[in-house]
């Protein structure tokens, strides 16, 4: 239902052809379509209307940064206009531009303004320059709108480009003098008209295009279904557990059964049906829960201000799948309780009922666990071994992940197998404070530790939510941590100043620039060539800590705090050939002239501006480095598009004359290098919210085994308060029992997340930093602790209930 609402919603919102558009044409052959051959087209009986598409674009002079525009033919009126005036006036003759509010807003533009388009020459070799008047701005209608862009009739911006065919004719039909219009016959006589051209519906080209809006949907809902896998698993496992403590209860009924002529083997299948009508009666409920949410959700998605369409319909297939699916799985779940149940004695019609605990954890699933375990280890350290290195581009990331998530789901298995003894030890050691509260909490810890088995098949769903919510925080802030380097390697600054000719620039510049209102943190630094082991590097004077999201760059060995002289600090991958690490001695040749150099910091990737070595720039003087800034960097004082458009007109002002100009000193606009740091927050947040319902499963299962426990040891609760312990120490008890299902399952959680966390984010991403969010982590424990014990209340509040009577009554 949720991707039947992101598709129809994608769908209703994607803006691409218009719909007024009957027919596409495309060129075949590789030629585009004519002038002539659009009038042709235009002359056809049935066609209305016609109009070519070319897209195109060119450099903006007039900046000493540089600026590039693109360029899209459109009418501009009409029903296959793509655009939408807003301002001014739509161009109707040579020499005038209409241009997207993205434009006038990045380029500071308005009706009147002129631009100066960089075009190539004739010849080839050199550039001319043509100026147009902005005649207006537009509104893209487009979905897909997000460069600069400006916009014209066809035939206008074709001889602005210099080019003399269409990319794309798209065609309105309407009805001859005497029938409707045949769209088949019309396509033979575009193809005619147009020999070799490709004539597809404009339904079509629609479908295309939503098909390809939708497709990013598409891959998040996939990757979603990858962990709401994860969640139906840890509902099997709590189902598994809620039978086996069902059918202990039972335990009599069925050796009744037994002892009047029952087979085990019939026995069995009686459960199994059992449980497979349960699942069936599940699924259906959860089927009508989802329609019902599917419904629900655009109507209040509305009253927050999200635009979301209402599903279609019920998929009948997938509904279908879904209910038998969960039937399926309901069986599978209590497949082993039901054989484990059926081989009751006959003679158990005489005793009371029992947990099951003897049975729950025998030499062979001891085995099974250990050798889960061993499996999981060797395929761990098959891939610590392997772990890819700074430079490696040939390491398969993909198959490496898949052998660490087999190993993960190695360590699961085993956790599963050897949960019950597992329970007594880890127990021991996080409820010593409990011991100290009071028979309440004495009692809870004695609970809890008397019924290993099943206290282990609450807990491992628990700790399965844990281990993925607390895995994928660690890789978040690791992966978080490292495109922070990232951005701060790869967009140090707003603005780049570099010779063309990879000379030096002019000592006064960087005061001249540091002296406009405009600009502000603005740095020169030197680069120069240097000979590492008869290979050529790049050494630099750059101030790691000066550069501007200097907080995300990090050293991998070392500190990158004021660098002693004598000092350098190296990228990974010359450290890693090198085998350097922060102490160690390097030498480096510069211009014939060995230079031995203290490590200070090795970095976790490249370096800024594809610096190898970091220097003061006290020693590349003494290397006999020239004293000429050979690059400057520097950040808009102002915030948004008007501070990064004064701080373009302050570069141009500053490198405007002979002794700076003529396109001598390239500036480059760092905008467009913002990193995926959001998407990744996004995608992450995704995951986390849906692995919240394999917590909200495992919550339920503490709730559902908390129920069964109190019914099972009535006569338990009335016999404590016979002997005195009041009804509220009673459901303290219960309530922290709950509690410590939530610590046990945190505990094993987390100490399954972070090895894997680790081992992830090297496989994943050499560079990346492990960072531990400790606190986010601490927050998902407490939280986890806190609601396992709430629900545990509605069961503590029937166990202090009890009556003492109880004690002695005869059981159920």
């Amino acid at each position: 239902m949720a991707q039947q609402i992101i598709t129809a919603t994608v769908v209703g919102n994607f803006r691409g052809t218009p719909e007024a558009v009957s027919l596409v044409a495309e060129p075949g052959g590789g030629e585009d379509i004519g002038e002539d051959r659009l009038r042709a087209v235009r002359g056809i009986p049935g066609v209305t209307e016609a109009v070519g598409r070319l897209e195109g674009g060119a450099p903006l002079d007039g900046s000493a940064v540089e600026r590039y525009l693109a360029l899209s033919a459109d009418p501009g009126t009409g029903a296959l206009a793509e655009v939408r005036l807003t301002e001014g006036t739509y161009p109707s003759g040579p020499g005038r531009l209409a241009v997207d509010t993205r434009a006038a807003r990045e380029y500071g533009l308005a009706p009147g303004s002129s631009l100066t388009l960089l075009q190539p020459a004739p010849d080839g070799d050199t550039t001319r320059r043509v100026t147009v008047e902005v005649s207006g701005i537009v509104r893209s209608t487009a979905t897909d709108d997000t460069e600069p862009t400006g916009y014209a009739p066809g035939p206008h911006l074709g001889r602005l480009l210099g080019v003399s065919g269409y990319s794309r004719v798209d065609i309105r039909t309407g009805t001859t003098s005497s029938a409707p219009a045949d769209p088949a016959r019309l396509a033979e006589r575009i193809r005619q008209a147009v020999p070799g051209a490709q004539v597809r519906s404009g339904d079509e080209v629609r479908r295309q295009e939503a098909r390809q809006a939708v497709s990013e949907a598409k891959d998040t809902l996939e990757l979603v279904t990858v962990f709401l896998a994860v969640a139906v698993g840890a509902a099997v496992l709590v189902a598994t557990s809620t039978f086996r403590i069902v059918f202990a209860r039972r335990v009599r009924q069925l050796a009744l059964l037994r002892a009047i002529g029952a087979t085990p083997r019939r026995l069995a299948a009686a459960l199994v049906a059992e449980g497979a009508v349960v699942g069936l009666l599940a699924g259906a409920t959860g089927v009508l829960a989802a329609w019902g949410c599917g419904l629900l959700v655009p109507p209040v998605a509305g009253r927050f201000g999200h635009d979301l369409s209402v599903p279609p319909h019920l998929p009948p297939v997938e509904a279908v799948l879904t209910v038998l699916g969960t039937g399926l799985l309901a069986v599978l779940a209590v497949l082993a309780p039901s054989l484990s149940a059926s081989r009751v004695s006959p003679l158990q019609a005489l005793r009371s009922a029992a947990s099951g605990e003897g049975t729950a954890n025998g030499p062979g699933r001891t085995v099974l666990g250990l050798l889960c375990a061993v499996g999981a280890a060797l395929l761990a350290r098959q891939q610590y071994t392997g772990l890819p290195q700074p430079g490696d581009t040939d390491h398969d990331r993909f198959a490496a992940l898949t052998l660490v998530v087999l190993s993960g789901g190695l360590a699961f298995l085993a956790l599963i197998a050897l949960g019950p003894r597992l329970v007594r030890p880890v127990l021991a050691a996080v409820a010593v404070p409990l011991r100290r509260t009071g028979a309440a909490g004495r009692l809870a810890v004695a609970g809890v530790g008397g019924a290993p088995g099943r206290a282990a098949s609450v807990s491992v769903v628990v700790a399965l939510g844990v281990c993925l919510v607390g895995s994928t925080l660690t890789c978040l802030a690791s992966l978080d941590a490292y495109e922070r380097y990232r951005q701060a390697v790869e967009a140090p600054a707003d603005f780049r100043l570099y010779p063309r000719d990879s000379g030096t620039l002019d000592r006064s510049l960087a005061a001249d620039l540091a002296s406009r209102p405009g600009l502000a943190d603005v740095t020169a630094f030197r680069t120069a060539e240097v000979v590492e082991s008869a290979r050529s590097a790049t050494i630099s004077d750059l101030d790691l800590t000066a550069v501007r999201s200097g907080a995300g760059l990090t050293a991998r060995t070392g500190s990158l705090d004021r660098l002693a002289p004598a000092h350098v600090v190296v990228d990974a991958g010359h450290a890693h050939r090198l085998g350097l690490r922060a102490g160690d001695r390097v030498t480096l040749t510069f211009e014939g002239h060995p230079v031995q150099l203290t490590v200070a910091a090795t970095l976790p990737g490249a370096g800024p501006y594809g610096g190898n070595f970091f220097v003061p720039a006290a020693d590349l003087t003494r290397m006999g480095a020239d004293a000429a800034p050979t690059e400057i960097t520097a950040n808009a004082s102002g915030s948004g598009a008007q501070g990064r458009i004064r701080a373009q007109q302050a570069i141009t002002d500053t490198l405007t004359g002979p002794r700076r100009g003529d396109g001598r000193i390239i500036a480059e606009d760092s905008a467009g290098q913002a990193g995926e740091s959001d998407d990744l927050r996004t995608m992450a947040t995704t995951v986390i919210m849906v692995l919240g319902l394999t917590v909200l499963v495992a919550v339920a299962g503490v709730a559902t085994t908390a129920s069964l426990t109190v019914v099972e040891r009535k006569r338990e609760f009335g016999l404590l308060r016979a002997l005195g312990l009041g009804g509220a120490a009673v459901h303290r008890m219960v309530t922290v029992e709950c509690a410590l299902y939530g610590v046990l399952g945190g505990v094993l959680g987390l100490a399954l997340a972070l090895p894997y966390s680790w081992l992830v984010v090297r496989v994943a991403e050499t560079g990346a930093p492990f960072s531990v969010p400790a606190g986010q982590l601490a927050a998902v424990f407490t939280a986890l602790v806190l609601v396992t014990a709430t629900a545990g209340m509605v069961p503590a509040l029937r166990a202090s209930r009890t009556s003492p009577t109880v004690a002695v009554a005869g059981s159920d």
